[in-house]
């Protein structure tokens, strides 16, 4: 499947907001894109993050960013899920 293109994007969060503003979601699709737009976000910037701390020498910048934006992305996570701390096996 290929990813949509920055505008292809838009429009599809439009739609999606204007769905959920107007509760015209029936089968939670406007929902599940907010929501994984949401989430990939935080999970992108952990990517790169991730990438820039392996390809540049594992510098202690590099990895106070990886840890926090870690932090950030498992915060997300928990307050869309509504679920309590848990950690990925990592902790």
């Amino acid at each position: 499947m290929s990813k949509p293109t920055d505008e292809e994007l838009k429009t599809a969060l439009r739609k999606a907001i204007n769905m959920k503003e107007n509760d015209q979601d029936p089968d939670f699709l406007a929902k599940s894109l907010l929501n994984h737009h949401y989430r990939l976000n935080y999970l992108l910037d952990l990517l790169f993050a991730a990438d820039r701390y392996l390809n540049h020498g594992m510098a202690d910048n590099e990895h106070r960013t990886l840890l926090m934006l870690l932090e950030k992305a498992k915060s997300a996570e928990e307050q869309v899920a509504k679920i309590e701390h848990y950690n990925f096996g990592l902790e």
